[in-house]
């Protein structure tokens, strides 16, 4: 091949094969390996007329590297920065070399719009966007954040598993000889933990003697023994120990993550609580667990010292709709016990204390007298009043106390009773 004459060519061989380089300052474009053809020739020059740019600097590829040297990423917990990376390099393969100070609030709702179908996903994804922004304002790449002001998908939220949905899990696991969902089932609802720790739970956590569990929390770095519910007990005392793990990969490892929910996910799919309305999921048992604390009559305190939840308010979360569903039922109870009461008090006759009748009707209030009454007719002019009845005297033995006057029926009332 000739080479061309022409300036700010540059010619490179790499393994026998030669490639022709466009280099002027900080730009450097690959050219057409023939120089020959038209398609060299427009390259050329287009290069040369500045129609191609220098190497950006502010990629997505170089702020997601700066991102993962920064405190902001390096001062996580491992779960944290494992669920960052996994959404950063999913933003990296789709922008890796685009420009991230073009990039508009428009393209966020875009990348929301893609992941609605899940709508936990796409969120997660949004608030990682939303940090990657931050990080390259804090690099004076952006004046604002793109990402911000984004509205969050509602698709529902972590929900306790029913008793039907539980029942069809067991079922299908017993059926089909599903030990590794089986047991990432039964420590997750028997401890009320985040399946990430059931899995990293290891045989000597477990002390059979005293039925309790040695707990270690990755996201909260909470540490302390949870007492395993007998049903939990006899699982584990039924279990096989194959490795140092509860749920081994081999003696010495446990099996990663990642494969027991794919585990779990087989089940779910098989009882249709994989997608749409029906969708459950994992985490949802640990607010079973809360859920059957909260039925049984725990206090928050007590539903958190199990759960290990960092605040109050987050076990509160967890049982609030159990805690709402108990506290309804006593409430209705306490009316319908009120209700009833009140209708046998009806239902009792009341008796006048004179002995003369009993008083199934209230007592009957008399009016004045008028001008056309008989008492005007025959000569008690106005103003005359009609001398009050003298009241009975009491019967022989019958009480005479006026700190708490006797109960009397219409026939023996007076005016001053009136």
């Amino acid at each position: 091949m000739k080479r061309p004459d022409l300036p700010y060519l540059e010619f490179k061989a790499v393994k026998g094969r030669e490639y022709i380089y466009f280099r002027k300052g900080q730009t450097r474009v690959r050219l057409p390996n023939d120089p020959d053809t038209p398609e060299f020739s427009a390259a050329y020059w287009k290069a040369r007329r500045g129609g191609s740019k220098r190497a950006i600097q502010t990629t997505w590829n170089a702020l997601i590297a700066d991102f993962y040297a920064s405190p902001s990423y390096r001062n996580k917990k491992a779960s944290t920065q494992k669920n960052y990376r996994s959404h950063c390099e999913a933003i990296r393969e789709m922008n890796g070399d685009l420009d991230v100070r073009k990039f508009r609030h428009a393209d966020a709702l875009k990348v929301q719009a893609a992941l609605q179908e899940t709508w936990s996903k796409a969120n997660e994804r949004i608030a990682v966007l939303s940090i990657l922004l931050k990080h390259a304002m804090r690099l004076a790449w952006l004046d604002a954040n793109p990402a911000a002001g984004i509205t969050k998908l509602k698709g529902g939220s972590y929900a306790h598993w029913p008793d039907t949905k539980l029942a069809a899990y067991e079922a299908y696991c017993e059926r089909n000889d599903c030990t590794l969902a089986r047991t990432a089932y039964e420590i997750a609802i028997g401890t009320g933990q985040r399946l990430g720790d059931c899995a990293n739970m290891r045989w000597d956590d477990y002390n059979k003697t005293r039925g309790v569990i040695w707990v270690v929390q990755e996201k909260t770095g909470i540490r302390g023994e949870v007492p395993c519910p007998r049903r939990l007990k006899r699982y584990l005392d039924s279990l096989e120990r194959t490795g140092d793990y509860i749920i081994a990969k081999s003696p010495t490892e446990p099996l990663g993550l990642r494969q027991v929910q794919a585990a779990i996910a087989e089940v779910r799919a098989a009882i249709g609580v994989m997608h749409g309305k029906s969708r459950l999921v994992p985490h949802g048992w640990r607010y079973t667990a809360a859920k059957q604390l909260a039925d049984a009559g725990c206090s928050v305190q007590m539903i958190q010292a199990v759960t290990g939840h960092s605040s109050l308010a987050m076990a509160l979360k967890y049982s609030a709709g159990a805690d709402r569903t108990r506290l309804a039922k006593q409430a209705q109870d306490a009316r319908d016990r009120c209700l009833e009461e009140q209708e046998q008090r009806q239902d009792e006759p009341e008796t006048c204390e004179t002995d003369c009748e009993t008083l199934s009707q209230p007592p009957i209030r008399k009016r004045r007298r008028g001008k056309n009454d008989k008492q005007f007719q025959n000569g008690a002019g106005e103003g005359t009043r009609t001398p009050t009845p003298k009241a009975p005297e009491p019967k022989s033995g019958a009480s005479t106390n006026f700190a708490t006057p006797a109960r009397r029926c219409a026939r023996h009332l007076d005016r001053a009773d009136i």
